[in-house]
């Protein structure tokens, strides 16, 4: 009995370092984490297709966590289980899918960026249209404007590819996926709410048989022996998945969904950052100032939400 209390408390303790953090610095790695993802797909691509790099870094994740995890899942109600089983398919599975399928299809990888970047809206919509939220009139502003500025930024690399029609929906699906998962995962009663480690490993263990059936249908799972593959693997474990995706549920913890959303309208030219860094792609001053047009829409975003 004492020993099973103790174990129960050192969770708690373990649980409980991010929640002395400052939101602002947890929001500053969510970005750089976050940004991490395009990257490791514009790396991957030359060495394995995507959504094949996807299964194994689900895999890879689900290995490194179980032992972690395993007698909290024990534990934890079956319907508790099921239900964040399907937010972490419609965030994980949904999302990715969407984005890396519409770019294999031929939807021009600055495209699928931006239509990705549209969930703080789509997320605000679906929260007005479907759960009958009111946002401020600020935090709508601060949206639009913080949209305004991630076309500035992107709009060197925006152009129509010759994919089919439909395929330019499956970003957009992508995005509306995450939303969905982002607001239900909001909603969710504490009780019915698993800790950050065993969310993530059940997330990336039903994403991994979706991804698994998607990518198996066009090709082997087999992992790829190279170099390449392995870092695209190891980068997307560490840095989007368990960054990317740890620091994205412990935000949407702490603050509101809107301001985490709009927090990742800096995702892109952090990406743009990145790719200078790693592949020599250039900087503008256009980027420096739909940069300060983005600032100025979260700062909206922030300051109504704040009130």
């Amino acid at each position: 009995m004492n020993k099973s209390l103790s174990i129960k408390h050192n969770e708690r303790q373990h649980s409980r370092w991010y929640k002395t953090l400052p939101l602002p610095l947890l929001e500053a790695g969510l970005l750089v984490a976050w940004s991490s993802g395009f990257i490791g797909t514009r790396f991957s691509v030359d060495y394995a297709p995507p959504l094949l790099v996807v299964f194994w870094r689900c895999v890879v994740v689900s290995l490194l966590l179980l032992p972690f995890v395993y007698r909290r899942l024990l534990t934890t109600p079956f319907p508790v289980l099921l239900r964040n089983a399907g937010i972490g398919l419609l965030a994980m599975a949904g999302y990715m899918t969407g984005v890396t399928q519409g770019i294999a299809l031929g939807v021009p990888a600055g495209l699928a960026a931006l239509c990705a970047d549209l969930l703080p809206l789509g997320m605000a919509l679906l929260a007005a249209t479907f759960l009958g939220e009111r946002l401020a009139r600020k935090v709508w502003l601060g949206l639009v404007v913080g949209l305004f500025g991630v076309i500035v930024v992107t709009q060197g690399v925006l152009a129509l590819g010759d994919a089919p029609l439909w395929a330019y929906g499956l970003p957009v699906a992508g995005m509306l996926s995450l939303a969905v998962a982002t607001l239900w995962q909001k909603r969710n009663a504490p009780a019915q709410t698993l800790e950050l480690l065993p969310n993530l490993w059940l997330q990336c263990f039903v994403s991994s048989f979706a991804f698994a059936a998607i990518q198996g249908s066009q090709g082997s799972l087999a992992p790829i022996p190279s170099a390449g593959f392995a870092i695209s693997v190891i980068w997307t474990v560490g840095l989007s998945t368990l960054g990317g995706y740890g620091l994205y549920w412990i935000c949407i913890a702490r603050s509101s969904a809107t301001r985490v959303a709009s927090v990742l309208y800096l995702s892109p030219p952090l990406t743009f950052v990145w790719a200078w860094a790693m592949f020599d792609e250039p900087l503008s001053w256009q980027m420096a100032l739909g940069v300060a047009i983005s600032a100025i829409g979260i700062w909206l975003v922030m300051r109504a939400k704040s009130r």
